[in-house]
């Protein structure tokens, strides 16, 4: 389970709006105030150190809450379930605008861009508690039929191929403590690492996806809690797809992993 919330987005919010607020006043009433009771000669009196800050910060954060709400914003992997492709630690971007552009806090789309594609590594708020943010990738399309049986994924009746399968050797948080098998996975054009545990009995599953909704699993998929247990991700439940590593903090060492970081997500 990938829960990567961190509810940034209503402060950012709520402090752009009270520092333009301050930062228009200033500019409508107390500024000119100022200046009107200026007496010729003397230098226009500095505002308090309220509006001062306002007025220095309200670009900077109006600038943070642009970026994050519809170009990029940051997130921290902090569990296991998209292991090999995400590591604990790992510091990843999402792109914002592939989706779609929404409204900060409410989630309203206001402008169609893009839509989702097989195989995305998408961020999305986890459907049983909005509140939080979950990652995974998204095998099922609207329209689909999936099916998962003996640990094999089938797509409208079609096995979905695998190759390439070795012994997993993890490392640092990495690191599983029992046998693993990894396999690169074809999804269409896209080719991806996946984790499976042979021992592990998962129950089977068979299932339609409706009409906006998606099919998400976990790459490591016999320790990743996704559509399997607890249904699918609503359309509007999607953040963004995630594009690459930017920092990755080693949980063992306890230093920054150099290796990982600028890798391409795919």
């Amino acid at each position: 389970m990938n829960e990567l919330h961190f509810n940034f987005s209503a402060m950012l919010v709520l402090m752009t709006a009270i520092t333009g607020l301050v930062y228009l006043l200033d500019v409508l009433w107390w500024g000119r105030r100022r200046n009107a009771l200026t007496l010729p000669g003397f230098s226009v009196p500095k505002p308090n150190a309220v509006i001062e800050f306002c007025r220095s910060f309200f670009p900077v954060i109006l600038i943070v809450l642009l970026l994050r709400s519809f170009i990029v914003e940051p997130f921290r992997i902090p569990s296991g379930s998209m292991l090999p492709t995400l590591n604990v630690g790992d510091f990843i971007l999402v792109n914002k605008y592939d989706y779609g552009l929404r409204l900060p806090v409410l989630h309203t789309k206001f402008l169609v861009v893009g839509e989702p594609k097989r195989g995305d590594v998408a961020v999305f708020r986890y459907p049983p508690d909005p509140s939080k943010d979950y990652i995974k990738r998204i095998v099922g399309m609207p329209g689909d039929e999936i099916r998962y049986e003996d640990k094999v994924l089938y797509i409208n009746g079609t096995r979905v191929p695998t190759e390439d399968m070795t012994l997993y050797t993890g490392y640092g948080a990495g690191a599983l403590g029992v046998p693993t098998l990894e396999m690169t996975e074809i999804l269409g054009d896209l080719q991806h690492q996946i984790l499976v545990v042979p021992r592990r009995l998962e129950p089977d599953l068979r299932q339609r996806v409706p009409p906006g909704h998606y099919f998400v699993m976990g790459d490591n998929r016999d320790n990743s809690a996704d559509s399997r247990e607890w249904g699918l991700v609503p359309e509007e439940n999607l953040v963004g797809r995630a594009f690459m590593i930017w920092m990755s903090w080693d949980m063992v060492r306890a230093r920054p992993d150099l290796s990982r970081i600028g890798m391409t997500i795919r």
